[in-house]
């Protein structure tokens, strides 16, 4: 890396120790001075300051001695004037007050906050402060940082937020306002809030009435839903002022400028923790803070030249469409549904019939069996989703579809299914930290389609313990795994093009069966679980629209705190 000039040098007291701190462009960093040079006459002492603690893993990744401290300006929170009466340092995990002598010899100070790396990818909000004799000096250093924030373009200075106060254990507005409230203050961003009071509040007002030219981003506090909320209501309007119909299944869609940021307050947070690598409100607004941003493919949904929803985790047909169904009428449980239903949902052990056609995404890095793990800055990601920008633009040139995505090949997969489950990303959770296709990508415009066929109760388990196990979880007889581009799916008994899962049962079951639920006739259609919500239709049709939005994070770091 090429060195960058120094914008600052001066040296700080730090617990009662001389630092010498430089701040360049991209690093504020801090060496602590021989024992030698902290007794020098009181001429020398010119100013003093206060140390700063960072993550070890930018000391591994940095090259920086043991001795030798720095954080990148990009994680610098916010820098303030400091009193310096009643402060406190924290030294070896005790926290103690400074000693009147250094604050009367020092009697100036200020403040840095910064980014600080735990455990299991969870950030913190560090702060460390400076001392110096010289009111000037610390001007001059409070102005500089500030400077160099201000050139942080990727920052968001006025954000929407919606709070969705009912999902989860309904704390959506406590979280919101005793654990992100007070960061946003501290960066200077500004927020207009609006507490939905109804189910697509959020998404309806994205779609008619937010201004959103007024807006860096847009910030959703809840969980899986809320987000689905919002996304909807984004990429609606973003086509509908573009002029895209999103009816037809084949139109490119236009992708939205505003990035989103999750602040997790619900019952489930999978695109949360898939994105980040883990469910903390105060993780999730610092990432939002410092301007991270994550591009996100989206599956579009249609039946029959209608569209239908968008996806950006999971589509499950079978086992994970009818867990949701059935959880769906026991809310009263809580989370606590989604085990039950689980359970209920294994026991019966139903197969739907079907046909899955699809096209191969042979042309791009990766497969769902590499075991290369999607992570920040994943270059699979980078690589195939500069291929689908030139495709575009040699589409655009032509002027319609390009012979390519005419001429690629579609498979068909005919056949029994307990599961058809299509992830565009991992779909790890806690509960699952590998996920249903742990080599899935977030954003390299593909969705990996994995076929579960009819098989024994036994064979099904040992097939849902893999997604907690080092073992391939596709390496099983009965397992057919692809990454697609599009694919389709016919339910055998859904033939006529205006028929959907409703209707279906009306005509296929008989009275008894409707009047006694314990009857163990299999059911002839499954529904679909779209990201959390049920589709009526099993007839569909899904396409893949690479990076369509973007996220205030940075993907899963590799290596994450100490």
């Amino acid at each position: 890396m090429e060195k960058q000039p120094r914008i600052l040098v001066s040296q700080f007291m730090l617990k009662n120790r001389v630092f010498e701190v430089t701040l360049n462009r991209l690093f504020l960093t801090w060496k602590e001075l021989n024992a030698r040079k902290k007794r020098v006459s009181g001429s020398i002492h010119n100013t003093f300051k206060v140390g700063f603690c960072l993550a070890k893993v930018l000391h591994r990744t940095r090259g920086v001695t043991s001795g030798s401290h720095c954080v990148p300006v990009s994680e610098i929170i916010a820098v303030q004037e400091t009193e310096v009466d009643n402060i406190q340092t924290k030294d070896e995990g005790k926290w103690q007050k400074m000693s009147q002598k250094t604050v009367e010899t020092y009697p100036y100070a200020f403040t840095v906050f910064y980014v600080e790396r735990a455990r299991q990818h969870r950030w913190r909000c560090g702060n460390v402060t400076f001392f110096c004799n010289d009111g000037l000096l610390r001007q001059q250093w409070v102005q500089a940082i500030k400077e160099q924030l201000s050139l942080q373009t990727c920052r968001p200075k006025h954000l929407l937020v919606y709070i969705n106060p009912y999902g989860g254990k309904q704390q959506g507005k406590q979280i919101y306002e005793q654990k992100v409230v007070q960061l946003f203050t501290l960066a200077s961003i500004s927020t207009d809030v609006i507490v939905t009071e109804r189910a697509n509040h959020a998404r309806d007002h994205l779609k008619t009435e937010a201004d959103l030219k007024k807006y860096d981003g847009i910030v959703c506090v809840g969980g899986d839903g809320m987000f689905s909320e919002v996304i909807h209501g984004l990429i609606s309007r973003t086509q509908t002022d573009s002029g895209v119909d999103q009816n037809c299944a084949h139109e490119k869609l236009v992708q939205c400028n505003l990035r989103v940021g999750i602040i997790p307050a619900g019952s489930t947070d999978c695109i949360c923790y898939a994105t980040i690598g883990i469910n903390d409100p105060v993780t999730s607004a610092l990432h939002i803070i410092v301007g991270d941003s994550q591009a996100l493919d989206v599956c579009s949904v249609h039946h029959n030249d209608t569209f239908l929803k968008y996806s950006v985790s999971l589509l499950g047909y079978g086992f994970y469409g009818d867990i949701l169904a059935d959880s769906e009428k026991k809310r009263w449980m809580g989370p606590a549904r989604y085990d039950f239903s689980g359970i209920k949902t294994f026991l019966s052990h139903h197969y739907y019939e079907g046909t899955v056609s699809f096209q191969p995404a042979t042309d791009i890095l990766g497969n769902p069996r590499d075991k290369t793990k999607c992570r920040s800055g994943c270059y699979v990601c980078q690589h195939n989703g500069q291929l689908f920008s030139e495709e575009i633009r040699d589409e655009s040139v032509e002027g319609g579809v390009s012979e390519n995505e005419d001429e690629r090949e579609w498979k068909v997969v005919k056949g029994k299914f307990l599961a058809i489950n299509a992830a565009s990303m991992s779909c790890a959770c806690p509960r699952s930290p590998k996920g249903l296709s742990p080599a899935a990508h977030l954003a390299d415009g593909t969705t990996d389609i994995i076929l579960v066929r009819k098989c024994s109760r036994l064979n099904f388990l040992r097939h849902l313990l893999r997604h907690t196990s080092k073992d391939d979880q596709f390496d099983l007889t009965f397992i057919e795994v692809h990454r697609v581009r599009k694919f389709k799916f016919t339910p055998k008994y859904c033939e006529s093009e205006d028929t959907d899962v409703k209707d279906v049962r009306k005509k296929l079951f008989s009275q008894i069966c409707r009047d006694h639920p314990a009857c163990s006739c299999t059911s002839v259609n499954s529904n679909w679980n779209c990201d959390g919500e049920i589709l009526d239709h099993a007839a569909v049709e899904v396409g893949v629209h690479c990076q369509l939005i973007k996220l205030f994070a940075r993907g899963i770091e590799e290596k994450a705190g100490v």
